[in-house]
């Protein structure tokens, strides 16, 4: 007689990835609106059913297992599968056009998944996305050019109401040679960027002598010119292209301080509402950050 493996469900594995990625039992259980207790049984059940130990507390907090790391991947995936299907059918149909503004230093780490399973679940709704700088995108929201737009934390409007998606720590990125010159050579964007101007204050307070020796308008052409060896940048904790890594005290740099990335929306319209959702969605699954509103 055929035997019939327990299914997984859904919930389990969204704690365990929550888990996973933030380090942290209680910001999951935050996350999904459950108590720490509550989230460590569904942790030991997923263990119960597949068998393996799937997390492990170590020096930065709680860490997949081998075996945790082979089932993150594929929850993820699974998750998205699960969450595009039941959009789809609970959702009421909409259709229309969408414009969506966001900085092209979170185009290629954040866009293209959330687009993809938009468009998997909205097929009817056609979005038009406008990368630029946080505050070139402000503008446009004000002026009726975007429906919504992705900012970076320092560029949001006196008391706009923005919903944080994240919250984090800047990074100093390049190669340890050019990252022990003095002065610094930097690679940053143009005057008005909040990480820009975050760089500048830390390592004016470190009493570190600096130059800017590359002005790039996107955060690819910053990491361009720390990967040729000729400046060092900033960026945000994400995968960094082959040859460049993160920098810090041993090269004699400063920390930098956190920041984060916002929802601006404009007028109320049911597609932009539903993408908004969407991002806010993604953004949480993605990173266990409990979304909140700040004005």
């Amino acid at each position: 007689m055929l035997s019939i493996p327990p299914g997984l469900d859904p919930d389990l594995l969204r704690s365990f990835v929550l888990i996973a990625e933030g380090g942290s039992f209680t910001r999951a259980a935050q996350a999904v609106g459950r108590t720490q207790s509550a989230v460590s049984m569904q942790i030991r059940r997923l263990e119960e059913i597949l068998g393996q130990p799937l997390l492990l507390r170590g020096t930065r907090g709680v860490e997949p297992t081998q075996h945790g790391l082979w089932l993150l991947e594929r929850a993820r995936r699974l998750l998205a599968l699960h969450d595009e299907i039941h959009s789809t059918f609970r959702q009421p149909s909409i259709a229309g056009a969408v414009r969506l503004g966001s900085p092209d230093d979170y185009a290629l780490r954040w866009l293209p998944g959330i687009l993809a399973r938009f468009a998997a679940s909205h097929p009817a709704v056609q979005v038009e996305v406008t990368c630029a700088p946080s505050n070139e995108l402000v503008e446009r929201l004000g002026g009726g050019e975007l429906d919504l737009t992705l900012i970076s934390e320092g560029n949001e409007p006196a008391g706009a109401r923005v919903r944080w998606l994240w919250h984090g720590p800047l990074i100093w990125v390049g190669m340890e040679e050019p990252a022990r010159r003095r002065p610094l050579p930097l690679a940053l964007a143009s005057a008005g960027c909040s990480w820009r101007t975050a760089a500048i204050s830390a390592l004016d307070a470190a009493d570190l002598p600096w130059r800017m020796a590359y002005t790039a308008a996107s955060l690819s052409g910053s990491l361009a010119v720390a990967l040729a060896g000729l400046a060092v940048t900033v960026a945000m904790p994400a995968p960094l292209p082959e040859g460049l890594r993160v920098l810090g005290a041993a090269e004699g740099l400063p920390p930098l301080p956190d920041f984060g990335i916002g929802l601006l929306r404009g007028p109320a319209m049911p597609v932009a509402e539903a993408l908004a959702r969407h991002i806010e969605e993604c953004f949480q699954l993605e990173t266990g950050f409990e979304t909140r509103m700040r004005a």
